[in-house]
């Protein structure tokens, strides 16, 4: 009765845990985060059901083959070793079968690729530039500009994550296309939300790239994946996906909140210095 109620408890614990994972990465979690996109969840079939059986036939194969040869050609079995050097089909094998592993790996491969940098035409597109240490986000066709820090410790609110929680959230709609401009203003970054399968370095002076199509709607969270300074880790990316009418009333409220105007280079500077203070 015991390992039964143990069994329960032990299930219930996974289930639990694999689906609070969902959106944001979590204490000794293990593989990737639930995927939210289609580029995503090919990603996470390529890896589950392509690269991880040939990863772990491969690592089978060799630890047989060593454990073999220790047994086989231990010197107490051979005192006499063979003189042998070279073996024309073996080589021929050796080199074939890993050309051939590769072929199989890369067509599937290069699919999920190119899905990932045809972007489709857009129905929302978003610029988001990374500074030291905070993003900055534009939406240009709606004349909206705002600043994005991470949320200081001590003012997390109930259900915000510790360095993932942010002060201004990115908000885009549910099943539609967003492509996201990517550039820094000071030097590399890096733009990544696991979830959507998205990540391209943000580089002073040139602008990368992207999209995701969200298809559903939650908060999901990423960071800064490019050392850029002391204060890297608290770069985090915040993205809610709302239904076109949620979109829509915020959309309305942010163009008065967040009116695109160029910021006085002073404002910026004391407002990076304050939210800098208020982290520490």
């Amino acid at each position: 009765m015991k390992i039964k109620n143990f069994i329960t408890l032990l299930a219930s614990f996974f289930v639990v845990t694999v689906s609070s994972i969902a959106d944001q990465p979590r204490p000794w979690q293990l593989g990737f985060q639930e995927p939210a996109s289609k580029s995503m969840s090919d990603i996470v079939w390529f890896h589950d059901n392509m690269l991880l059986p040939i990863i772990v036939a491969i690592s089978v194969f060799v630890l047989f083959l060593l454990l073999y040869i220790m047994v086989k050609f231990r010197a107490s079995n051979n005192p006499s070793p063979s003189t042998n050097s070279h073996n024309t089909l073996l080589e021929v094998v050796w080199t074939l079968v890993p050309c051939l592993i590769l072929i199989v790996i890369a067509v599937p491969s290069f699919k999920v690729l190119y899905s990932q940098d045809n972007i489709p035409k857009a129905d929302v597109t978003v610029k988001a530039i990374g500074y030291q240490w905070y993003w900055g986000y534009e939406y240009p066709d709606e004349k909206i500009a705002f600043d994005s820090y991470m949320v200081a410790e001590k003012d997390l609110k109930p259900g915000q994550p510790r360095l993932l929680a942010v002060d201004n959230k990115i908000v885009v709609p549910v099943n539609k296309v967003v492509k996201v401009l990517i550039t820094a203003n000071d030097v590399l970054h890096a733009w990544a939300l696991p979830s959507f399968g998205v990540k391209r370095d943000a580089v002073p002076g040139r602008i990368n790239e992207t999209w995701f199509k969200a298809d559903r709607t939650g908060t999901f969270y990423g960071q800064c994946s490019e050392l850029c300074g002391i204060k890297h880790a608290f770069m985090p990316i915040e993205v809610q996906v709302v239904t076109d009418e949620e979109y829509a009333a915020w959309l309305e409220g942010a163009k008065q909140k967040f009116a695109s105007e160029e910021l006085d280079k002073t404002i910026r500077v004391v407002k990076k210095e304050i939210k800098s203070k208020e982290i520490n």
